[in-house]
C-alpha cells in the first residue's frame, strides 16, 4: 500500500518538493546577498532594533520587497494549497473517476487503504511544514537581527516553530473530509480555501485568550518598549485608578488638524500624563512564544483528528 500511495500521489510530492526547493533557493539567495549588503553598508552594531539602524532596515525593505511580498502571503496560501491539492483529491478524485470501486474491492480492506493513505501523506505534509519552518527560521535573522518579531507578528508566528506543520496537517485533513463529503474535487478545494481562511481568522481572534495577558502602566509614553509583545488592549487610567477607554473630562483639549494629527495627539497625551493619567497596556509577552505555539498546534491537531475521523466514518459508511 505504501508503494501504491507513492505511485498515486508522487505528482503532489514532486511539486511540493520543487516548491520548497525554489523557496529555499530564494531565501538562501536573498540571505546571502543581504549579508553582503549589510556588511558593506551597515554602521557598527546594525542590524538592530535601535533607531540608528532605521535607515538600513528601510533599505533592506526596499531592496527585498518582492521577497517580503512572497513571504507575506505564505502563511495563508501554503496551507490552502496543501489542502486543495493533497487533501481534496485524496477521496474526491477517487469518487469522481469511479476508481474507488476497483481500489476498494481488492484484497486490501477499505479501512487499511485509508489508514495507510492518511498516515503516509499526513506524515509527508508534517515533514514539509517543519522544513518550511526551518528555512524561514534560518532566513529571518539576516534581516531582523536583534529585533526578530516572531511573536508579535501573527504572519511570522504562523511560519516558524511547529505552526506550519500544524496548519498543513489541518488543511490536509480538511481537504480529505471535504472530498469525502462532496465526492467532488473542485467543491472540496473551494471549501478548503474558505475553511483555512476562516479558521486562521478565528484563531487569531482567540489567541488573546490562550493566556491571561500581562498588564503594565506607562507614564510619559503610550508605546510599549518590547516590540515583539502581542498587544491585547489598552486603556487610560484616571488619577482615581478607574480605567476608561478615553478620558472625557480631563481638561486637555484634543484637536484634530489635517497634517498635524500625530503632533496634536502627542500634545494631548503629554497633557494627560501631566494631570496624573497613566496608560495601561494589556499584552502577551514574547516569553510565551512556545506556550502559544503548542496551544494553537494542539487545537489544530485535534481539529485534524476530528476531520480525519469524519472522512473515515463517511467513507466506511458509504464505500460504494
Amino acid at each position: 500500500m505504501i508503494w501504491v500511495t507513492w505511485r498515486q500521489h508522487r505528482p503532489q510530492i514532486f511539486v511540493t518538493a520543487a516548491f520548497l526547493a525554489l523557496l529555499g533557493a530564494l531565501l538562501l539567495g536573498s540571505a546571502v546577498e543581504a549579508s553582503w549588503y549589510v556588511s558593506a553598508h551597515a554602521r557598527p552594531g546594525c542590524p538592530e532594533p535601535a533607531l540608528s539602524c532605521g535607515d538600513l532596515a528601510a533599505a533592506l525593505a526596499r531592496r527585498y520587497d518582492a521577497v517580503y511580498s512572497v513571504f507575506g502571503w505564505m502563511p495563508l496560501v501554503a496551507p490552502a494549497l496543501i489542502g486543495a491539492f493533497w487533501g481534496a483529491p485524496l477521496l474526491g478524485r477517487e469518487y469522481e473517476r469511479g476508481t474507488h470501486r476497483l481500489a476498494w474491492t481488492q484484497s486490501v480492506p477499505v479501512w487499511r487503504w485509508l489508514a495507510v493513505k492518511l498516515s503516509v501523506l499526513g506524515g509527508a505534509v508534517v515533514a514539509g511544514g517543519l522544513l518550511l519552518s526551518l528555512m524561514v527560521s534560518l532566513w529571518r535573522p539576516v534581516f531582523r537581527s536583534g529585533g526578530d518579531s516572531t511573536f508579535g507578528n501573527i504572519g511570522v508566528f504562523n511560519m516558524v516553530g511547529v505552526e506550519p506543520a500544524a496548519w498543513w496537517l489541518y488543511a490536509f485533513a480538511l481537504g480529505t473530509a471535504a472530498g469525502a463529503l462532496f465526492r467532488r474535487t473542485l467543491p472540496a478545494m473551494a471549501l478548503v480555501v474558505i475553511g483555512v481562511t476562516v479558521t486562521m481568522f478565528t484563531l487569531f481572534r482567540l489567541s488573546d485568550h490562550y493566556a491571561e495577558p500581562a498588564r503594565i502602566e506607562l507614564s510619559g509614553t503610550v508605546v510599549l518598549d518590547d516590540r515583539d509583545a502581542r498587544l491585547v488592549r489598552a486603556a487610560w487610567v484616571e488619577p482615581s485608578g478607574r480605567e476608561v477607554a478615553e478620558p472625557s473630562d480631563s481638561g486637555c483639549a484634543r484637536r484634530v488638524d489635517a497634517g498635524q494629527s500625530s503632533k496634536n495627539a502627542e500634545v494631548w497625551q503629554t497633557c494627560l500624563f501631566g494631570k496624573g493619567y497613566r496608560y495601561a497596556v494589556y499584552y502577551q509577552p514574547p516569553s510565551r512564544f512556545w506556550r502559544f505555539q503548542w496551544t494553537e498546534a494542539g487545537i489544530l491537531a485535534l481539529a485534524s483528528a476530528a476531520l480525519g475521523g469524519l472522512a473515515v466514518r463517511r467513507t466506511l459508511r458509504r464505500p460504494g
